[in-house]
């Protein structure tokens, strides 16, 4: 932890420090992805885009981007549906929740990676919400959005993000469509703190494409 992180944790009224948060984007290589091995797979694999700067003021704040849309493929064994879920990934160099990352070769006295002992935020402040999101270009029956309330992606609990009970008698492909422009909100609290330049808050998530609803 650094001395001026902690020192800018909370501006007084009238001053403001603005802090990045990154997400995981699969350009990024921050993505993972699982498929199982059938006919299932992702053309277009989820895709969480970056969130913008967040400045501070002394008060929670809540951060939205637009969900990327996404396809699913399904093969011809897939009667008995399949489902899309998600969920923080832990590991060497993985991070479940959103955690202080150093993108660089050297961000200070921090080399690149995950900052040993870095700055958190908590499981379940990214929510993703598909209200108003469906899928198109399929035959047989469409899958369905499971998070109209919303879901947290965040935390190393895996969520039912897409479910379909019965799949396609044989080649075809979903897509996605009308992610809102507030389907992702982070929450942030009031104890946010401001990381060292070039420093910011990433989190992994994998997307887990297999059979059955």
């Amino acid at each position: 932890m650094h001395d001026d992180a902690a020192r800018l944790a909370r501006p007084r009224a009238g001053v403001s420090a603005r802090l990045r948060l990154g997400l995981c984007v699969l350009a990024a290589l921050v993505l993972g992805l699982s498929e199982p091995a059938s006919a299932l797979k992702f053309p277009a694999p989820p895709a969480l885009p970056s969130l913008s700067a967040v400045t501070l003021n002394g008060t929670a704040q809540t951060t939205n981007a637009t969900m990327n849309n996404f396809s699913v493929e399904e093969g011809v064994l897939e009667g008995s549906g399949w489902n899309v879920t998600a969920a923080g990934q832990s590991g060497s160099g993985k991070s479940a929740v959103f955690a202080q990352y150093c993108p660089s070769a050297k961000c200070g006295a921090d080399s690149e990676g995950y900052v040993s002992s870095g700055l958190t935020l908590p499981a379940n402040s990214l929510t993703l919400n598909s209200t108003g999101a469906s899928f198109t270009g399929g035959t047989g029956s469409t899958p369905a959005f499971q998070c109209n309330s919303g879901c947290n992606v965040d935390s190393a609990s895996a969520v039912k993000i897409v479910s379909t009970a019965s799949g396609g008698v044989g080649l075809t492909t979903w897509t996605s469509t009308g992610f809102s422009a507030s389907s992702l909100a982070l929450a942030t609290s009031t104890q946010l703190r401001v990381l060292p330049a070039g420093e910011v808050y990433r989190v992994n998530v994998i997307w887990t494409l297999s059979t059955g609803p």
